[in-house]
């Protein structure tokens, strides 16, 4: 007598599944979290940028429905009025406090990355400022540049008479430019710390048997190493020049010669109810930044090997 035995129950597989349906799940998975971001950015860059660019051809004041369309005629009116252009002078003084500020962040960079007493301390108390709200910081600042304030006091103990640092326009820009050094070196350093952490401490350890003082390991190891970061806060400080708003508008509105662009195109906007000139005004800081960093890019490129 002979016995059957049940067939056993039959595991779908993996390969039941078309090869091709795979593929095209696992192509499609990066896409759907990466739907979300790029709603978000196409709402809040692209589209505003694309409206900017309608904006500057029409002389729309803002309020009414109608837009009339004029082409060029704004982008032909900031590049026949001088005095437009005159304001670009006032980012010659940011440009000038955004590498000093690179400056000194790398300096306090270097020195913090190696053991240091109260490191910790000092990291804490270089980056505190740039936690702190633009607005407060400039309310702050008015205080202490004002007649008889904090930094006439600080002048008279020692002797000195004090100055209208904000009502001078030989000072106004010197100070408001101080203020810009003050609270974004935190921002610098940080960065900074971070890429010369990420260096290899190998090579600190060869670099110390060979005999290198501090000097040497910055100027062969650390520099080379972080030049990357180097190039990019360099793009970000001199994108951040031309683009400068919220001190020097909290501070004194522009008095005083130290009106920028940025200022005196919201003013065109928003007091003069040019807002279809001011969105060209927008547009030509935008190609502005743009043709920096394209220079920039162009003078520093990043040495990157390829390997076989």
């Amino acid at each position: 007598m002979t016995t059957r035995t049940a067939p056993a129950p039959t595991v779908p597989s993996r390969r039941s599944v078309p090869v091709r349906h795979r593929k095209r799940r696992a192509g499609a998975l990066p896409w759907l979290f990466l739907a979300l971001p790029l709603l978000l950015l196409a709402v809040f860059t692209y589209i505003p940028v694309i409206s900017m660019a309608w904006y500057s051809s029409t002389s729309w004041n803002g309020v009414s429905k109608r837009m009339p369309f004029v082409g060029a005629e704004n982008y032909v009116e900031i590049f026949t009025r001088p005095q437009l252009f005159e304001v670009f002078l006032v980012s010659l003084y940011y440009v000038v406090a955004a590498f000093l500020q690179l400056g000194v962040a790398l300096y306090f960079a270097t020195l913090l990355s190696f053991r240091v007493r109260f490191g910790n301390l000092f990291k804490g108390l270089l980056f505190f400022p740039y936690l702190v709200n633009g607005v407060a910081i400039a309310f702050v600042f008015l205080y202490f540049f004002r007649p008889d304030g904090t930094l006439d006091s600080l002048l008279n103990f020692v002797g000195l008479s004090g100055h209208q640092w904000l009502g001078d326009p030989d000072t106004v820009n010197y100070s408001l430019a101080g203020v810009s050094v003050w609270r974004y070196t935190g921002l610098n350093f940080v960065l900074f710390l971070g890429a010369i952490q990420s260096i290899p401490s190998d090579l600190y350890e060869a670099s110390d048997m060979d005999g290198a003082t501090r000097w040497q390991q910055f100027r062969h190891i650390i520099l080379p190493g972080i030049r990357p970061v180097v190039g990019l806060m360099s793009i970000l400080a001199l994108a951040g020049s031309l683009s400068v708003f919220e001190i020097p508008y909290i501070m004194t509105g522009g008095a005083n010669g130290s009106r920028t662009f940025v200022i005196q195109t919201v003013d065109m906007a928003f007091r003069f109810d040019k807002v279809g000139l001011a969105s060209a005004m927008a547009f030509v800081l935008l190609a502005l930044v743009l043709l920096v960093t394209w220079v920039q890019r162009r003078l520093f490129p990043d040495d990157r090997s390829t390997t076989p």
